[in-house]
C-alpha cells in the first residue's frame, strides 16, 4: 500500500532565545555554557565542543554584552591560576533554556502529528488564526463557581480583582470548569460602563473594576477609553465624545468599569 505524502512529513525547528530583538541563546551557546560550568576553562570548553578560544570568547562576550547581568566571569590567579566560571545568572538562563526546549519539543510532536493528517491540520490552522472582535481578552483564575436551575455564576480571579460571570450549566460543563481552572473573559468595549470612582452610584451591574485612565483616543461620535485597572490588566470602554466630557475623565484621573455579568463571555483554551 503506497503511503501519502503527509504520512512521511515531520516538522523541525531549533529553539533559539533573543534578547532585544537580537540572538542570545541558542542549542550551542548553551552548551557552551554547561562546559563551562563543567570544566571551570573556556579552553577545555571550546575545545571539547571543537571550537576555538576566539570563537567560544566571541559567544561569551555576545551573551553578557547584552545580558543585564554577566553570564560568566574570568577568575585572576589564586592558587590554580585562574578560570572561568558561570554566574548565577548564567545557570539560570541554562535552566531557563532547558525548560523552553522540553515545551518546544512538545509542541513539535503535536505539529507533526497535526501535519500528518491534512484535514485535521487546515483545522487546526483555522483555530490558531481565528479573531474574535471583543476588545477585551481578560485572562484569570476561576475561584468560585455557584451552580443554579438553569445558569451558573462563575467568579474569575483577574490579577487579584473579581470578575463574575453568568453563564449556563451546559456551558460549565462543555468549558470544563472546575475552580483553579484558567478560563478567559471576553468582554465587548460597548459593554462596559465607565463611571467616576467617587460617583456612589448603586447598580445591578455585578463587575466594578477600578484603575486609572491610561489613554484615550478620540473619534467622531465615540471615544476609546483605555483604563489601567489596579492589578495590571487593561480594560477598554467605547462611550460618547459627550460621556467623557460629562464624566471629566482624563488621563491619569481614576475611574471605574461596571461591566454586567451576562456580558461576559468565558473561554478556555482547547
Amino acid at each position: 500500500m503506497t503511503r501519502r505524502l503527509e504520512q512521511c512529513l515531520e516538522t523541525s525547528s531549533a529553539l533559539r532565545l533573543e534578547l532585544n530583538r537580537q540572538r542570545f541563546a541558542g542549542h550551542g551557546r548553551i552548551d557552551l555554557l554547561r562546559r563551562i560550568n563543567e570544566t571551570g576553562s573556556i579552553a577545555r570548553a571550546a575545545k571539547s565542543l571543537g571550537l576555538s578560544y576566539k570563537q567560544a570568547w566571541d559567544a561569551v562576550d555576545a551573551m553578557n554584552n547584552l545580558s543585564p547581568e554577566p553570564l560568566v566571569r574570568r577568575q585572576v590567579g589564586g592558587r590554580h591560576g585562574g578560570g572561568t566560571e558561570l554566574t548565577e545568572e548564567g545557570r539560570r538562563l541554562i535552566a531557563v533554556y532547558e525548560a523552553a526546549e522540553t515545551e518546544h519539543r512538545r509542541f513539535l510532536e503535536r505539529l507533526s502529528r497535526s501535519v500528518q493528517d491534512f484535514d485535521h491540520f487546515q483545522t487546526l490552522l483555522g483555530v490558531m488564526s481565528m479573531k474574535v472582535s471583543t476588545r477585551n481578552h481578560l485572562r484569570g483564575v476561576v475561584s468560585a463557581i455557584t451552580p443554579g436551575a438553569v445558569n451558573t455564576e462563575v467568579r474569575l480571579d483577574i490579577n487579584g480583582a473579581p470578575l463574575v460571570a453568568i453563564i449556563t450549566n451546559d456551558s460549565v460543563a462543555a468549558l470544563g470548569l472546575t475552580v483553579g481552572t484558567e478560563a478567559f473573559a471576553l468582554i465587548k468595549a460597548s459593554f462596559v460602563i465607565l463611571a467616576t470612582e467617587d460617583g456612589g452610584l448603586k447598580t445591578s451591574a455585578r463587575n466594578r473594576l477600578c484603575g486609572v485612565v491610561e489613554r484615550i483616543v478620540t473619534g467622531a461620535v465615540n471615544t476609546e477609553v483605555v483604563l489601567a485597572l489596579d492589578g495590571g490588566t487593561r480594560l477598554t470602554a467605547m462611550i460618547t465624545n459627550e460621556s467623557v466630557t460629562n464624566l471629566g475623565l482624563a488621563v491619569g484621573r481614576r475611574a471605574c468599569a461596571l461591566i454586567k455579568a451576562s456580558h461576559v463571555i468565558l473561554a478556555v483554551k482547547d
